[in-house]
């Protein structure tokens, strides 16, 4: 199973290169062929004996076009490692370390663009090559040529080989497409196919009407003429009249190349050509040496790619789960694909009419996004991609854990589990009531609570503070001794003491989140007072409506949840608010407030809460209803909005003084 899977993988990448690198024509999205390439290569670190020489991981890709000259490249052009996510970076720079060097970067905007080495004579430009497979590329002097940004003579007589990257501007890319749609041809699917394609065409003529551009940033052989760093060996290569990045940058340590790297993340759009990522190379040369390299890969350099907004990856299955109020959810199992740094596995679904609305079958190849940067969401199916053999999706009839029928209620589209000793239903709620923004009991996860659910030393809320009844036993469980059991403890009775808005939130009122679980605290004070408060003066504070009066009500009008209640009472759990109260301020009650860029002296967490303290409200965005803007270093497009719209902007030392009025 384990080999049949190896060579499908090599198949699908061997596919993938040929129609990329050679035809200009990508099957699969570039972070498709990502997830598919570290799969294989996580296949033969774990399986050694399976790897062939012919393996996709011992080459970089791409076949030479007949109609061009073949070139060798004396040095090969090796392609670089690539990094997904800030833990990956630590760890790149932690293998540095490793080896007792005390690194500097210089950090570079990755252009997506195709690669290109330049060689000169006596200062004359000479030939120019694709990268082809690294080791043979294809002659393409006489269009590079018609490129304005290469210098066909350099600044000194010097036989030099540099390389580079050719590209398309945002604004040449979109000119092009609208006068391809007029003369009824496909439009180019992006600024680098429109660049490759151009760059690959017989005719000069024709690529020099693409009006292409070029970044030069690598000297293969800098050690040739002294150089000694990296960015040495850029401003040399700019002394002789070559194009060199202007946003490239030397940093001193991983902070500074994290913060250089949140911050074109953030302003990559800004920019009038299209980058893919961040390069990340070391600057001392003799560190790099020490390095070394991989069969493919230098040691020295890797390439941060930013994560995707939107990738492709397979809906393997939907399976159903049971919420806490007994509500059921499909769920999408994904083939694990990475989105905006972390790996996707699981999506919600929602429920039946999201599925059907969205036509989405076992099978599908769909798009992933993180909906608010945040939530994995599925958005679409690839309907062109079918095969026609997916499965259409059919919702459940009977709850999957206790198999009681499922119903609506009414006015509702979900399907919900009405029995009342649903174990399922249960378990999320006892998961829920010890998670971290409810009653936060360090240690108590998910799979701990089923387990002494199902040794039934966990049925209700008030069985947590009962459980060193149960010390003895538990010391005997695997997994547990007498230190983790100890902890455990300490936790459980450090959670009494957690102030009211957490114990609102922990009892899982239907409709009351965490932010409305701080009004509620804020306003009644004691568990007792909102218990009492009737539905009308719920309906008057702001922020809670018809919808959420009335769960609360019904929720305190069940005699099971009073029963709940008044056992953590005897218990000595705290039913009183213990933060701070709310202190009108002028200059933030009743306002909006939005927060960006790299803070120095508040988290944002602490900054929201001081200005929910103060009466106002903090927002993820920018509008004409936002009061002001505070904004740290490097604050990236909603500090832009901001300007644009005409809404004030505060630093960190505006909101230090403005707070204290």
């Amino acid at each position: 199973m384990i080999e049949k899977h190896y060579e499908e993988l090599i198949k699908i990448i061997n596919e993938a290169d040929y129609n990329y690198h050679t035809l200009d024509r990508p099957t699969i999205t570039d972070q498709e062929y990502d997830k598919y390439l570290r799969e294989l290569f996580d296949l033969e670190y774990a399986h050694p004996e399976l790897a062939r020489s012919d393996s996709p991981t011992q080459r970089a890709g791409g076949q030479v076009l007949d109609q061009f000259k073949k070139v060798t490249h004396k040095i090969p052009m090796l392609s670089l490692s690539n990094v997904f996510n800030e833990s990956e970076i630590i760890s790149f720079d932690a293998r540095i370390k490793k080896e007792g060097i005390d690194p500097k970067y210089v950090a570079e905007l990755k252009i997506d663009g195709l690669s290109v080495s330049l060689q000169y004579e006596k200062g004359k430009l000479v030939k120019a090559a694709t990268r082809g497979d690294g080791v043979i590329g294809e002659d393409i002097t006489n269009n590079v040529k018609t490129i304005k940004t290469v210098p066909l003579q350099l600044k000194r007589d010097i036989d030099i080989e540099v390389r580079g990257e050719i590209y398309m501007s945002k604004e040449v890319f979109n000119s092009l497409n609208e006068l391809r749609v007029q003369e009824g041809l496909e439009p180019f699917q992006n600024p680098r196919n429109a660049a490759a394609g151009s760059i690959r065409q017989l005719d000069s003529k024709i690529a020099a009407s693409r009006k292409l551009e070029c970044w030069i940033y690598h000297l293969p052989n800098p050690e040739d003429y002294g150089i000694t760093t990296h960015m040495e060996a850029l401003q040399f290569m700019a002394g002789l009249g070559l194009r060199i990045n202007p946003n490239n940058r030397l940093v001193n340590n991983i902070s500074e190349l994290l913060e250089f790297i949140e911050h074109h993340t953030e302003n990559r759009d800004n920019l009038p050509y299209e980058i893919d990522g961040i390069v990340i190379k070391l600057n001392s040369l003799p560190d790099q040496k020490k390095m070394g390299y991989t069969a493919k890969y230098p040691k020295w350099a890797t390439a941060y790619k930013f994560p995707a907004k939107q990738v492709l990856t397979r809906l393997v299955d939907i399976i159903f789960t049971v919420g806490r109020t007994g509500q059921i959810t499909p769920n999408a199992v994904l083939e694990p694909v990475i989105v905006q740094g972390s790996t996707i596995r699981r999506a919600t679904l929602h429920n039946e009419d999201y599925v059907k609305n969205k036509d989405l079958r076992i099978g599908d190849i769909v798009s992933i996004r993180k909906a608010a940067d945040v939530i994995p969401e599925v958005v679409e199916p690839i309907k062109e991609r079918r095969t026609g053999d997916e499965k259409p999706f059919e919702m459940i009839k009977f709850c999957p854990i206790c198999h009681s029928p499922l119903m609506k209620k009414d006015g509702q589209v979900d399907y919900y589990c009405f029995n009342p000793n649903c174990d399922r239903k249960h378990i999320e709620s006892l998961i829920h009531f010890a998670s971290r923004k409810a009653m936060n009991i360090d240690g108590m996860g998910d799979r701990i609570i089923e387990d002494f659910y199902n040794l039934n030393y966990l049925h209700r809320f008030a069985d947590f503070y009962k459980l060193s009844d149960y010390k003895k036993e538990l010391v005997e469980l695997e997994g547990f001794g007498d230190k983790s059991i100890d902890n455990l403890m300490d936790a459980i009775e450090n959670s009494k003491k957690q102030s009211l808005e957490k114990l609102i939130f922990a009892l899982g009122i239907p409709n009351v989140g965490e932010k409305t679980a701080k009004i509620l605290a804020m306003k009644y004070e004691t568990l007792d007072n909102l218990i009492n408060a009737d539905y009308e003066e719920l309906i008057n504070i702001p922020d809670i409506g018809e919808i959420i009066a009335k769960s609360i009500k019904d929720y305190f009008s069940l005699r099971f949840n009073m029963e709940q209640v008044e056992s953590l009472k005897e218990l000595g759990i705290n039913m009183k608010y213990i933060g701070e109260r709310v202190q009108e301020n002028d200059n933030f009650y009743n306002k909006t407030f939005v927060i960006t860029g790299t803070l120095e002296k508040y988290t944002r967490d602490e900054i929201e809460e001081r200005i929910e303290l103060l009466g106002g409200k903090a927002s993820s965005s920018v509008s004409k209803k936002t009061s002001a803007v505070i904004v740290g270093s490097n604050p990236g497009s909603k500090y832009d909005k901001a300007r644009e719209l005409g809404i004030p902007i505060w630093s960190e030392e505006d909101f230090d003084r403005l707070i204290n009025e």
